[in-house]
């Protein structure tokens, strides 16, 4: 059985998330979307409501695609983490050069903590390659329209966190 993990923060998750994780599914048996706790970076939702937020936005390809998905949160070197999931392959989403040299580094390190473990590179959609998570907050922290780069629940979740309901 392949197993990938799928790391990031996803704070929210995006459509861009999405799209990669619709097209890794086609690369892997059982998919695994690590959400990182990273207590750094003060994320704007806990680490449960991610889970909560992606597990029903993946709810639909897992029954499209016939893969498994599975959300698990994380607070370990990636590389455990992947060894914890069973995963051999980590995934890696992609939108721009500047996103390439980040992950460079993070393979090198990746490799030298284990050199099982491959890290596959997805270029996400065109459509999608300009979506980050913290440009999608700061436009709904100032009442923008985040409807191109969000489903309607992550954005009813950005709305209330910001309306403060």
């Amino acid at each position: 059985m392949r197993i990938g993990l799928y790391p990031g923060t996803f704070d929210p998750v995006t459509l861009g998330h999405i799209d990669i994780i619709r097209r890794a599914t086609a690369l892997v048996d059982r998919l695994v979307i690590g959400v990182a706790i990273n207590r750094d970076k003060g994320p704007l939702f806990p680490v449960d409501e991610r889970v909560a937020m992606i597990e029903a936005e993946v709810s639909g390809i897992a029954a499209d695609t016939g893969t498994e998905i599975v959300v698990h949160p994380f607070e370990n070197l990636l590389v455990d983490c992947a060894h914890d999931v069973g995963a051999t392959i980590i995934l890696r989403g992609l939108r721009a050069v500047a996103d390439f040299e980040y992950e460079y580094q993070m393979v090198g390190m990746n490799r030298h903590l284990d050199e099982n473990i491959e890290t596959v590179f997805l270029m996400a959609d065109a459509q999608h390659q300009a979506i980050a998570s913290k440009l999608v907050k700061e436009i709904a922290r100032l009442g923008g329209d985040v409807r191109p780069f969000v489903s309607k629940a992550v954005r009813d979740a950005l709305v209330a966190r910001f309306s403060g309901v």
